[in-house]
């Protein structure tokens, strides 16, 4: 019989923790079962830690550098939470990381088969040095002051050439400061690692848009790294050395976690968005960060039960299932993987165990587990974020991302004459959840609205922000082909959202009877005997035994169809979506969808009215949406509740 991992965990307390029966001990005991499985993998002198699998672009001695470091990251939060809860360290955990960094730093950058690559412009030992750093930071009273000062030398020239080299031009910027925070601490490189400081975080303040969000580089990136990068890096690092968390940026990290928190479904599953997604629980490092520094709105019983939700979701489906994380969702997915990524790159979940820096006594660990916010059966208004352009729709158990935001395109100012990039599926579509995945490439595209043209069905490029707030969020953008807008179109496209339901309107500017197209989400599964989906008219409907998904034609469309995904998502071999078609005429194109749990309370879908004055909706309880656009970039959605 398969078990979803080989870890030894304490038994479950449901007394203490109701929805996921897990405390600090399970935490603990992962921690130590995943340092486990990496030990047959080390170098002889322990410098890399080189784990099966595929190689990154970076190469061999790259990846096995990186294997060490984001182990070690890993076990210095295990080692600085038991340390300040006053429990002696596990014996072992921190001597091989010791005579790694000998080894690695005694010739760096030589022919050496222990030593690291040195830290160059744009290099990926420059991401890695800053979880060395870290690592040494929370570990600094055993492990870093009880080294000899000729290891202690080298290893600070080796990460002092973060503070000399040029990041890439997003979060990268915040591995000096990771770097600098600690060589500070230890009175190496003083006046580099100051200046590394500063350059790095005015370098990401021009990058933050309002909402708590910020996007990582130039353009519109937002994603995951919002909370594992640009908020956890300034604040960690600050209470690491001691230092008063800037009370900026801890309002700016509360203000984020009140949309973030709705973004984990009852199952602990976090949004499949953005790039990097292998780093699975790394996703809750802003919900511990948030409340080692004070700056979280949810109670300490919601914010374990959300942390321990996403870690118990992922190994319970079989992320580690011979002990090793694996490069994918659950299991191994290539499709989920970046090109950058080698076998060592999921071990950025060691961000996710930044909870054990509180001591086992803090209210965190010991208040009862409560409700996640998307578990209520209804969240509303929905959240609308203008400074990203994304609206945060929840409840019922499900987590949600509409965007009207995020295209993950270069900046404008960086468009080369060759165009836009084709669109990223994990950037570009119209919404994203818990529950789905986007389609892949070379099948249908879930969540999207294009012209149908001899070239194909276009893409969304760079999408333009038109306004959000309560329970809506607005956009614009230029139908592409082959990176390049098709001349003379244009379509605007206004979300509002009301318990598991969405409407959107699109105001299509085209050749009149051009053909369109809009899809839904893509429930996914192992099996295309276990989808149920069908399509009777306007409406269509894709189900499997745990998800249902539905989408309507309610104003301007033609007919409705159920297409196949043979490619499947993250979630499942094969999937299928709801597809309705229709032409380009005068007026608005209007469609309903809801996705849900397949053992959800049904609830009423809203009635729709399109009139010469705007889209009228009237939901399941009597309240009712009245969406204008109001000119050609203008949009407004006002509310009236019963």
């Amino acid at each position: 019989m398969n078990t979803p991992h080989p870890f030894v965990l304490p038994p479950e307390d449901r007394a203490l923790s109701p929805y996921t029966g897990w405390t600090r001990a399970h935490w603990e005991a992962v921690a130590d079962g995943l340092l486990a499985a990496v030990r047959p993998y080390r170098s002889p002198g322990g410098a890399l830690i080189t784990l099966p699998g595929r190689t990154s672009w970076s190469g061999e001695r790259s990846d096995g550098l990186e294997g060490y470091a984001r182990t070690f990251l890993l076990a210095a939060l295990r080692a600085a939470g038991t340390a300040a809860s006053g429990r002696a360290v596990p014996a072992g955990l921190l001597e091989p990381y010791a005579d790694g960094l000998r080894a690695g730093t005694a010739a760096p950058g030589t022919a050496d088969p222990e030593s690291w690559p040195a830290v160059v412009d744009r290099g990926q030992a420059m991401v890695e040095s800053a979880s060395v750093a870290l690592a040494l930071h929370l570990t600094k009273d055993q492990l870093w002051d009880r080294l000899d000062e000729s290891t202690r030398e080298r290893a600070a020239d080796w990460l002092a050439g973060a503070l000399r080299h040029e990041p890439v031009d997003n979060n990268w910027w915040l591995f000096p400061v990771a770097v600098g925070t600690f060589l500070e601490a230890a009175d190496r490189h003083r006046d580099e690692a100051r200046a590394a400081i500063e350059r790095g975080l005015g370098r990401i303040e021009k990058w933050y848009v309002g909402d708590g969000w910020y996007t990582d580089g130039a353009g519109r990136y937002f994603d995951h790294y919002n909370g594992w990068a640009m908020h956890l890096y300034p604040l960690l690092c600050a209470a690491v050395a001691g230092a008063p968390a800037d009370p900026v940026r801890r309002a700016r990290l509360r203000e984020f976690l009140t949309g973030y928190g709705r973004l984990f479904d009852r199952t602990g599953a976090p949004l499949h968005q953005g790039r990097s997604l292998t780093y699975r629980f790394a996703a809750a490092a802003p919900l511990w960060l948030g409340a080692l520094v004070d700056a979280t709105p949810y109670p300490p019983g919601t914010t374990r039960r959300l942390a321990s939700g996403v870690l118990r979701h992922f190994l319970d489906r079989g992320a580690a299932r011979d002990g090793l994380l694996s490069l994918g969702w659950y299991g191994p997915d290539p499709a989920t993987v970046q090109a950058y990524s080698g076998s060592a790159s999921p071990y950025w979940a060691a961000k996710g165990f930044v909870g054990l820096l509180l001591p086992e006594g803090h209210e965190v660990w010991t208040a009862r587990e409560s409700a996640g916010p998307a578990e209520d059966v209804d969240v509303d208004p929905a959240l609308g974020l203008p400074g990203p352009g994304l609206l945060v729709h929840s409840g019922h158990g499900v987590g949600r991302l509409v965007n009207h935001g995020a295209d993950h395109q270069p900046a404008a100012a960086t468009t080369t004459s060759a165009g836009l990039d084709a669109d990223d599926p994990l950037y570009a579509r119209l919404a994203y959840s818990t529950l789905t995945g986007p389609t892949r490439e070379g099948d249908p595209a879930d969540n999207h609205i294009g012209l149908v043209l001899a070239g194909g069905t276009t893409g969304r490029g760079r999408i333009e922000p038109l306004g959000a707030g309560p329970g809506w969020a607005a956009s614009a953008h230029l139908p592409t082909l082959a990176g390049q807008p098709v001349p003379d179109t244009r379509i605007v496209s206004i979300s509002v959202a009301r318990g598991p339901y969405e409407v959107r309107v699109h105001h299509v500017r085209a050749p009149e009877g051009a053909a369109v197209r809009e899809s839904g989400w893509a429930p996914a599964t192992s099996s295309r005997d276990e989808l149920r989906s069908a399509a009777d008219g306007l409406g269509a409907r894709v189900a499997t035994a745990s998800v249902h998904s539905t989408l309507t034609g309610a104003h301007g469309w033609d007919r409705a169809r159920v297409d196949s995904a043979p490619h499947g998502t993250a979630f499942g071999e094969v999937a299928e979506l709801a597809v309705v078609e229709g032409t380009v005429a005068a007026g608005p194109l209007v469609t309903v969808l809801s996705l849900t749990w397949a053992d959800a309370a049904p609830v009423a879908a809203p009635r729709v009215l399109a009139t010469a004055s705007g889209v009228h909706v009237t939901w399941a309880d009597g309240s009712t949406s009245r969406i204008r656009r109001d000119g050609a970039d203008r949009c407004s959605v006002t509310h009236e509740h019963v």
